[in-house]
């Protein structure tokens, strides 16, 4: 039975594009929409996981990652 791992997905727009960053990976996709992002964000995770020899992932797996708001006053 595979095993499963909880990772974070940023998705934002960026212009008529959304990007989609697993920060933890530091792997990212696109697609024309957050659905479509996400998918596509999923897919090359799960190739990366199929081609990526154990000491690569190893490397590259942050196990802290953290997402926060911040207030700012600008200008």
């Amino acid at each position: 039975m595979p095993s499963t791992v909880q990772l974070t997905a940023i998705i934002e727009r960026e212009g008529d594009l959304f990007s989609a960053l697993c920060p933890e990976l530091d792997i990212a996709s696109a697609g024309e929409s957050v659905e479509d992002a996400r998918k596509n964000l999923v897919e090359a995770l799960e190739l990366f996981f199929e081609s990526a020899e154990p000491e690569e992932v190893g490397r590259r797996l942050a196990t802290e990652v953290y997402v926060t708001h911040l207030e700012l006053a600008i200008g």
